[in-house]
């Protein structure tokens, strides 16, 4: 180092008494030195990358020799600068704006690193974070702009001696007005970016609101998630209110297959274990039923004029629920009635103690 500072003290005086030739030669010689490290950073880089094989670390380094290109040269200038035979105030009004130029080329290189992370968050790598999503993607590259972008102009405005006290509390005013013009649109901002970040449903689940509704999600967004219901119609819920309600999702638990309950009632006198194996024999039968939870039957109780049983069995998915608990029915009351299983139904008797008179 004190070789170099020598070198260059020496070839400066070379030109004493030529400031305007001594800020060239600098401006030279900054520019070829970092001509020369940006080659030697791009073989180190090469080499160390060439051990890895994601392609994550070679972009990141092809996109850092820039900013430290232009870094080098801002220090060169800066220091040409200085020989010039100005003004301290002009001289300090050429620093600033080149370091607000070197500010603002590193703010360029953060933001292209950050929507660079982002993208391959969501690509379906083992990296992958689970509330980063193609949806919420646009929500997280804005809001690092927007960090990245104030933190810049945070250290510009402390460049040119700008007090940030008053902006600031504008800034706070003016956040405060907008949270209350748009506190719905906020509110369901914010659930989604939960929900998407808890996720406590996922597009392709199906899922029952508290008003009854039951349909498949698909579409989680910042502000709604829609659901196809079974009518076919598409129902838009905003996030705010899907974040504060109790949602059932049947697709969730160690996996996606569905119970179904038939609830079945014979008259008294039936055969207990005839009557199961015909329950078994209709579900078993049935192509749509699991294998795997076998079904099975339940004698739940004694009713009040029947033999109280349930039939459980397994569909793959949830949305196989209504068809499969039409196949089932039909089929249990066609054996039912085939093998003589009296089904009971509801009587009253009547009785007239007297006739009325006319």
């Amino acid at each position: 180092m004190e070789k170099t500072q020598t070198l260059i003290a020496s070839l400066l005086a070379q030109f004493d008494g030529q400031p305007y030739v001594q800020a060239g030669v600098i401006v030279l010689g900054t520019f070829l030195f970092a001509r020369i490290l940006a080659w030697l950073l791009l073989l180190l880089f090469k080499r160390v990358t060439s051990h890895t094989e994601t392609l994550l670390d070679d972009e990141l380094f092809e996109r850092i020799r820039t900013p430290l290109v232009y870094s080098i040269l801002m220090l060169g200038l800066s220091f040409a600068v200085r020989l010039l035979p100005v003004s301290e105030e002009f001289q300090g009004y050429l620093i600033g704006t080149l370091r607000t130029i070197g500010v603002v080329v590193w703010m360029t290189f953060f933001i292209k690193i950050t929507r660079l992370l982002l993208t391959r968050r969501v690509d379906g790598s083992s990296q992958a974070l689970p509330f980063i999503q193609p949806e919420t993607l646009p929500l997280f590259r804005n809001i690092a702009f927007i960090l990245i972008f104030a933190a810049g102009v945070y250290v510009i405005f402390s460049i040119w001696g700008i007090d940030m006290t008053a902006w600031m509390a504008s800034a706070g005013i003016l956040g405060i007005a907008v949270g209350f013009a748009a506190k719905d649109t906020l509110a369901n901002l914010f659930s989604g970016v939960f929900i998407l970040a808890d996720m406590p449903y996922k597009i392709g689940d199906y899922v029952v609101l508290d008003s009854g509704e039951r349909g498949a999600v698909t579409h989680i967004g910042i502000r709604s998630t829609r659901m196809l219901t079974r009518d076919d119609v598409e129902l838009i819920i905003p996030n705010s209110i899907m974040g504060n309600s109790k949602i059932v999702n049947q697709s969730g638990g160690p996996y996606e297959k569905f119970r179904i309950r038939i609830p079945v009632g014979v008259a008294y006198g039936s055969n207990i274990e005839h009557v199961r194996g015909l329950l078994l024999s209709v579900a078993k039968g049935n192509n749509s039923v699991c294998s795997i939870p076998a079904p099975r039957v339940r004698f739940r109780a004694l009713g009040g004029s029947s033999l109280d049983f349930e039939l459980l069995s397994w569909v793959d998915q949830p949305v196989m629920r209504g068809r499969v608990t039409d196949e089932l029915l039909t089929g249990i009351y066609n054996l039912l009635m085939t093998e003589g299983v009296e089904i009971p139904y509801a009587k009253q008797d009547i009785y007239i103690k007297e006739m009325p008179l006319r």
